[in-house]
């Protein structure tokens, strides 16, 4: 009887430990699941969407060179300019040898920002800002919200 008493007691530890493994294993699961995924919301709906169709604005080599600061500046800006758009249904992998009217317009549309803009308006901290003023007048020019996000990949003042 002393054997039998001896193993009940085993079969309680270990039945309680498998609890202790489940109760802790569903806790590890919900703090990643709810508080860690939580701070990666943050970012925004960017995260998840589908990937759109690059347009790169201006030469494929130097980009766009324009001058800045009004007319009798002497101040030029050297900026690559990438354009994310949303992909239609007419859109084509293969690559025509000549300009459409929608690369004409894109293209005059961040000039047209570009210029507007003066020297100081080209400061780190407003380059979001830059973004935001092509964004909306590429999407004005285009007639549609086409762009969703605007990307600079160089930048030169002199």
């Amino acid at each position: 009887m002393a054997e039998g008493e001896k193993k009940f007691p085993l079969v309680q530890i270990a039945i309680i430990g498998v609890v202790l493994l489940l109760l802790a294993g569903g806790i590890s699961y919900f703090i990643a699941s709810h508080i860690a995924g939580s701070n990666a919301g943050d970012t925004g709906p960017a995260r998840h969407r589908e990937p759109g169709v690059l347009f790169k604005v201006g030469d494929a080599k130097d980009g766009l060179i324009v001058n800045i600061g009004g007319g009798n500046s002497s101040r030029f800006i050297k900026t690559s300019v990438v354009l994310e758009l949303r992909p239609t249904k007419n859109d084509t992998k293969a690559e025509s040898k000549g300009l459409n009217h929608e690369e004409v317009v894109i293209s005059d549309a961040v000039v047209r920002v570009l210029r507007a803009q003066k020297v100081e308006d080209f400061d780190a901290s407003k380059q979001d800002i830059i973004r935001e003023k092509i964004k909306t007048e590429v999407n004005s020019a285009l007639g549609d919200d086409k762009v969703m996000q605007v990307y600079i990949t160089g930048f030169v003042l002199q």
